[in-house]
């Protein structure tokens, strides 16, 4: 069979909110424009918004994408992160930790992490490939003004045939070679960052020394794409207490890295 024509069975919800474990309330939808506004609109902390078809899924920088119908695990967790607030920045790092550890444990895969909360896999060229993304937004709390919450949406690129890809700089778990399907990982997910984001809240210098740990990109010499237009080019030397990437000593909160391949 043509790797385009394998088929993927829909979410069954009871299977899902199980997998998810007792500190999530899961809602599986047969469709969503996006989970993140779905999460938005009635954001209660310990809830779980999954899609199984994601027809404007939003990520960084205001970029929109749709994932074909059970190719992709696409879902949006809503909660009280208890951090102050100059620790919110590290918010999205122990999120690409947890989905990282998510992933190695239902599938065996281990994904790089890339600054500040891209996932990556090899692909047959020696290159890297991105499987999955993560975008977070901050809302108001309805219980509390003065505590706002996060919404966290994930994408992962689950059975993705190579003609699926959105671009040729994407992977997916199959053809990586995983065979765990979108249940089991989103499983391991939840539970994964359930614990992670307890972590972060009871130590997040210890957190941030642990993504410090497993982010590929320090030590690399990179290329920062900058919101304003600009290409900040250097060698990443580190991670500094607000979250940021230290590219020859300029810290930069926001931007598009591109690791340069050795040449």
């Amino acid at each position: 069979m043509p790797d385009s024509e394998t088929s993927w069975s829909p979410l069954e919800p009871d299977a899902v909110s199980a997998a998810a474990g007792p500190e999530w309330s899961v809602r599986v939808l047969p469709s969503a424009g996006s989970t993140n506004a779905v999460a938005a609109e009635q954001p209660v902390p310990g809830t779980i918004v999954v899609a199984d078809h994601q027809t404007a899924g939003r990520g960084r920088l205001d970029r929109q994408w749709e994932t074909p119908p059970g190719s992709a695990l696409t879902f949006s967790a809503v909660v009280d992160p208890r951090l102050a607030d100059a620790d919110w920045t590290l918010l999205p790092l122990a999120t690409a930790l947890a989905v990282a550890e998510g992933v190695r444990r239902s599938t065996g895969l281990a994904p790089a992490l890339k600054w500040p909360n891209d996932l990556l896999l090899s692909l047959p060229d020696g290159a890297d490939g991105k499987v999955a993304g993560i975008l977070l937004e901050r809302v108001p709390n309805p219980a509390d003004a003065g505590r706002p919450l996060a919404v966290i949406g994930v994408g992962i690129n689950v059975g993705m045939s190579r003609e699926q890809l959105p671009v040729p700089t994407a992977t997916s778990l199959r053809i990586a070679g995983a065979t765990a399907d979108r249940t089991a990982v989103f499983g391991a997910v939840a539970r994964a960052l359930a614990s992670t984001l307890a972590e972060l809240a009871d130590d997040p210098r210890a957190l941030l020394t642990r993504y410090r740990a497993a982010c590929s990109t320090v030590g690399r010499d990179v290329e920062v794409h900058l919101p304003d237009g600009e290409v900040l080019r250097g060698r990443a030397e580190d991670v500094d207490a607000h979250g940021r990437l230290v590219v020859d000593g300029h810290p930069v909160g926001a931007g598009d890295v591109v690791h340069v391949r050795p040449t």
